[in-house]
């Protein structure tokens, strides 16, 4: 099994299936139970009752044993259909009733595949050029650097509840395979002048309403530091982006905002802090390598069977027609490569795949035996990518799926991307010819149109497409042909279509398609109509799509944040980094409170813990509790400040994480709708160069005392101590037994008058929760 089984939490599967009969039950209301479905990679479709589940695939890497697993939940949940491989190298099932949902991603989990965060304001599947690890140009293998940003990311507090999606890639050389132009945050391996071995590091790049080139944040780094920078892009985006508008929360506006010299200067600062952060973290490491000339794969699958830098071996591209493949086809792939002892299938961003390690007396039985499953190498004019559209999204506009398979790219192969909508989930903006669908009213009727794009190419070197006439989609097929032959007739032929397109003089495409992009009232019978519909053209409102999940909602992105400086916390204060320590703990009443200052219907865009404590104290609520605890916490501040002391520090950060636990059931009660139970774990246990913190409770009674302790022991390391002062009698009995009870061992427990002193050691038991309410 390869490292993707790491990212599987059966537990989470479990509270999905009981949030799923609490909504079934009408104990959870629409919106939360939207959450919480995104959240595990389930959409809603067009279709009433039924739902799109996507599977994680990091980089595009499978084995044998998942590709079953995703044809097993295909034939039982969805059958009759196929599966749909995405742009992103995920893997899509539509069609899965709701109630069966849970099934499909235990299924899944089975195999080691995860659907959790590949959909909602979170980091979504990290893209890989797809063949990482095999090609000669490639100064590194990227696997190892994309398993640890995996690792790193997924439910981590940060990234549960940002503005809006985030998209990463990663490339092995230059070349940049994965096209991190487009992306929010792209990573490319270099070789430095110097001779060095590195990272170039990109963001701001995106597709949609406003596609965006992306910047280079950082010429070179060193691998060391990579999961530090890319966190600070992280945090710039969940710290800058707008919330309140969703079509301008992506991060490519706040290069816009801020201008590129700006924008390199905000993550600056925040870069400061994560490096600092990370600094005890474990990180990828790979192997570097000058790496080969050659042939650039370029994106998505190579389009011929490819030679590796592994002597003897080859990659295999398989052609998969729009990306949609059934059951038997996933069966067949993988009796095939177990029959040859091949193991490693990937999925490519030109929505094919591609099988790596074959031997070059085997390519001919690989053929044979894809043949069987109608199934080939790459043809000339066959690559075509196209989103679901109008099939299955909410979203769509055009019958994208109905009219890919009706348009060729020639003998010249040019490469064409067919989207349904301006979102551009077929990336129209990267490919030689790329057209997204819209609607365009003329002579007072909605007509179907394609807005067209020329010379597209997301990789290193390249730029996004020019912008060219719209074109109704009734003769968006004889468009794509006369720019074929337009190309194909040209002087030199054999110049890339990229560079063609450029050399061409303004004007020159309107031009070309002119007669094609006019209609007049008595055309409008023959391009009233979409492909495959036998009415009148309209958009269906469906209610927007679901790529953010519900509405953002404030509260939630106040305690992830708070979540996240908790975490930052802890790790500077192990370092001895007591200032900045210090200032986290700040950052996290500041955020609470600002959420609890919301829910009370207050202005929470306050920036001083005085303010919030004034306008908590004003509230007639359990929140001026609250109110009371920030004055408290401001002078305890300031003396920390004044002369840092390890003990006063430890108790200070104990009350105050129960102080959030607090505030987190006040928001909760509320609004029911919240679910903030994710932001209340730590992943950074608090400790420092001393490993035995102290908490007193003598003065709580039963259980409270237990909880608070409980809730200090939450914060310290596995196999680290805490002392735990408690009223000698009932407590000084009943407190070591429940410590016992969840697994951590009582090391001591002695007598002084009225206080009794246990010295307790946390051990690392899982479900400790479930295992505690058991005994």
């Amino acid at each position: 099994m390869n490292y993707e089984e790491n990212l599987v939490d059966d537990k989470e599967i479990d509270r999905f299936d009981q949030a799923l009969q609490s909504y079934f039950n009408d104990e959870m209301n629409i919106d939360r139970f939207q959450a919480v479905r995104l959240q595990q990679g389930i959409y809603g479709q067009r279709q009433d009752g039924v739902n799109m589940v996507r599977i994680k695939v990091p980089g595009g890497r499978l084995v044998p044993a998942q590709l079953m697993a995703i044809a097993e939940a295909l034939e039982n949940y969805a059958p009759g259909r196929k599966v749909h491989i995405t742009t992103r190298q995920d893997i899509q099932i539509h069609y899965v009733p709701l109630q069966h949902t849970p099934a499909v991603l235990r299924r899944l989990a089975q195999s080691g595949l995860t659907t959790r965060e590949a959909c909602g304001n979170t980091v979504r599947n990290v893209t890989v050029c797809p063949l990482a690890g095999v090609c000669p140009r490639e100064h590194v293998d990227v696997t190892p650097f994309s398993q640890g940003v995996v690792q790193h990311f997924l439910r981590h507090p940060l990234t549960q509840n940002l503005p809006r999606k985030f998209k990463i890639s990663m490339s092995g050389c230059e070349s940049d395979c994965a096209q991190g132009l487009i992306h929010d945050l792209g990573v490319v391996a270099v070789r430095a002048d110097d001779g060095r071995f590195g990272f170039k590091i990109l963001a701001g790049g995106g597709l949609g309403h406003k596609p965006h080139e992306a910047i280079v944040v950082e010429p070179f780094i060193e691998e060391a530091d990579l999961l530090a920078v890319m966190e600070a892009i992280v945090v710039l985006h969940n710290k800058y982006s707008d919330r309140t508008k969703r079509a301008k929360s992506r991060i490519k506006f706040l290069v816009d905002r801020f201008g590129a010299e700006g924008f390199v200067a905000r993550y600056r600062e925040e870069l400061g802090r994560t490096r600092a952060a990370l600094a005890a973290h474990a990180y990828p490491k790979g192997q570097w390598q000058g790496g080969e000339s050659g042939d650039i794969p370029g994106p998505g699958a190579p389009r011929r069977i490819f030679k590796q830098k592994q002597p003897n071996l080859y990659v295999f591209p398989v052609s998969v027609p729009l990306g949609d493949l059934d059951a038997e086809q996933l069966r067949g792939i993988v009796g095939l490569m177990r029959d040859l002892g091949l193991s490693d299938v990937r999925t490519t961003q030109d929505q094919n795949l591609i099988l790596a390690n074959v031997p070059e007396l085997l390519l001919s039985v690989v053929s044979e035996g894809l043949g069987v499953l109608r199934l080939q190498a790459p043809r000339p004019g066959d690559d075509v990518v196209a989103c679901p559209g109008t099939s299955t999204c909410r979203l769509g506009i055009t019958s994208s799926m109905t009219v890919a398979p009706k348009l060729v790219g020639g003998k010249l192969d040019l490469r064409i991307r067919v989207s349904g909508c301006h979102n551009g989930c077929a990336q129209p903006e990267t490919g030689d010819i790329g057209i997204f669908g819209e609607g365009r009213r003329m002579h007072g009727k909605l007509i179907p149109h394609y807005q067209m794009y020329f010379g597209g190419n997301g990789c290193g070197g390249g730029e996004l497409a020019l912008r060219g006439p719209s074109v109704p989609a009734a003769r968006i097929e004889k468009a794509v042909e006369r720019l074929r032959e337009a190309y194909a007739s040209a002087d030199e032929p054999r110049e890339s279509y990229f560079h063609w397109v450029r050399k061409q003089e303004s004007g020159y495409f309107d031009r070309l398609l002119a007669d094609l992009t006019q209609v007049s009232e008595a055309d409008l019978p023959k391009v009233i109509q979409d492909h495959g519909h036998g009415v009148d053209f309209k958009v269906l409102q469906l209610g927007g799509g679901e790529c953010a999940g519900a509405v953002q909602d404030v509260v939630s992105a106040k305690f992830s944040e708070a979540a996240y400086e908790r975490d930052c916390r802890n790790a500077l204060a192990a370092q001895r980094k007591h200032g900045e320590a210090i200032d986290c703990i700040e950052a996290i009443a500041l955020l609470v409170g600002q959420a609890l200052l919301f829910l009370s219907g207050q202005d929470h865009k306050v920036s001083e813990l005085s303010d919030v404590a004034g306008s908590l104290s004003d509230v007639h609520s359990l929140s001026t509790l609250f109110g009371k605890r920030v004055t408290f916490l401001i002078g305890e501040l300031e003396k920390l400040r004044a002369e840092f002391n390890d003990a006063a520090f430890a108790s200070l950060t104990t009350e105050l994480d129960i102080w959030v636990r607090e505030a987190a059931q006040i928001c909760t009660n509320v609004a029911p709708q919240l679910d903030l139970v994710g932001t209340l774990s730590p992943r950074t246990p608090l400790r420092t160069d001393a490993s035995i913190w102290t908490i007193d409770v003598s003065q709580h009674p039963c259980p409270i005392n237990f909880l608070k302790a409980k809730l200090a022991l939450d914060n310290v390391a596995v196999g680290d101590e805490l002392t735990v002062k408690v009223a000698s009698g009932r407590a000084a009995r009943l407190v070591p037994e429940s410590f016992e009870s969840f697994g951590h061992t009582i090391l001591s427990k002695q007598e002084d008058g009225d206080i009794t002193v246990i010295l307790v050691r946390k051990a690392e038991v899982k479900n400790l929760m479930k295992e505690g309410k058991s005994k």
